[in-house]
């Protein structure tokens, strides 16, 4: 009775399409080709990049201090002598070499000469160059990027005016090149041009700006640049901070404070801390990566305005003392003008070829 209001047994249905396992649609095969052909592209663009960046430093830093010292002196062929010595001691101090690394590299020389090593000045000069870049060979690290981090987060951080803001913006046009997405933290918070300056940086390249009003606490900038990259899943986070005196404690302590804020939302980040060092500051420079170095172990430099006003040979300084990566260097305003650090074509630019040169 009432059978009609029983509910009929419903027919087993066949599994939905959706139900299968998902398919990219590529075989392992096609995914390895691909990330070859990636990868020579991004090889054959690096090798491009260092080919233009050593034509670009031979013209730029042919005019610096250490270019024209030491191109004047080889440029008259001259003897081989105590005198050249003490010529050559003098213009690699005068180009902010720094006098413990130009002591150990007369002091080879002297003992080379006296052994009768140098069959002529131009012996003196291969020589020279040879000490010079096994100084800068040990920094010369470029700086890669963890995908395993995402985001990696680089947090920038200088004295005024040495052209943080602007490295950022170029930074973020590099990374882009690469395939990584971007996301800026506009941590200078005192400076209210600086968080606009970002911001034009962040629309030129198409990446969003995290920003908060000026004044606003740097550390809870960061804190939700950080959180917005997570969710968003970008690859690189790059956070800017004001410029500060080294010898202003209280705003030193201050990025310490930023890494601890970061380091709760990911205990490995920052992943990189860059240090951008004005190039025309000579010797000062090293009191500066002290200072930050103790603040928050700086783990990468970057040295800009390396045109014909530095002296140039500040790298050679920082390099022996401290031994940090040098990432990048800036020889100009475009942004093609950040360059990786490459020390031969550095050490090359800065010496001439030949006597007479």
């Amino acid at each position: 009775m009432f059978d009609f209001l029983k509910k009929k047994p419903e027919k087993p249905q066949p599994a939905r399409p959706a139900d299968a396992p998902a398919r990219s649609g590529f075989s392992p095969e096609d995914l390895a080709r691909a990330f070859t052909v990636h990868q020579e592209e991004k090889q054959a663009r690096l090798e491009a990049e260092r080919a233009e960046g050593r034509e670009a430093m031979r013209g730029t830093l042919g005019g610096t201090l250490f270019a024209r010292s030491l191109g004047g002196l080889f440029s008259r062929n001259p003897k081989l002598d105590e005198d050249l010595l003490d010529e050559i001691e003098t213009a690699l101090i005068t180009a902010d070499v720094g006098v413990t690394a130009t002591r150990e590299i007369l002091e080879r020389m002297r003992k080379r000469m006296k052994a009768r090593d140098f069959a002529d000045a131009q012996a003196l000069l291969t020589a020279l160059r040879n000490d010079l870049l096994a100084m800068l060979k040990p920094v010369a690290k470029p700086l890669e990027i963890d995908a395993a981090a995402k985001p990696f987060v680089i947090l920038t951080v200088g004295v005024n005016g040495v052209g943080k803001t602007t490295t950022i913006g170029k930074l973020a046009r590099r990374f882009q090149l690469d395939g990584h997405t971007l996301m800026l933290a506009a941590g200078d918070t005192f400076r209210a041009a600086a968080v606009e300056q970002l911001k034009i940086w962040g629309e030129r390249n198409n990446v969003a700006v995290i920003a908060q009003g000026q004044d606003a606490d740097p550390a809870s900038v960061a804190f939700d640049g950080l959180q917005a990259a997570k969710a968003r899943g970008v690859d690189v986070l790059i956070a800017d901070t004001a410029g500060r005196l080294h010898t202003q404690h209280g705003l030193m302590a201050e990025l310490g404070k930023i890494r601890r804020v970061l380091g709760k939302v990911d205990a490995r980040a920052p992943h990189e801390v860059l240090l951008v060092i004005d190039g025309t500051t000579g010797q000062n420079a090293l009191n500066q990566l002290r200072q930050f170095h103790a603040a928050v172990n700086v783990t990468g430099l970057v040295v800009t305005k390396l045109d014909g006003t530095a002296k140039g040979g500040v790298l050679f300084a920082l390099a022996r003392e401290f031994g940090i990566p040098i990432r990048f260097i800036g020889l100009g305003e475009k942004p093609e003008d950040l360059r990786v650090f490459d020390p031969e074509g550095f050490v090359d630019a800065l010496l001439p070829g030949t006597l007479g040169d």
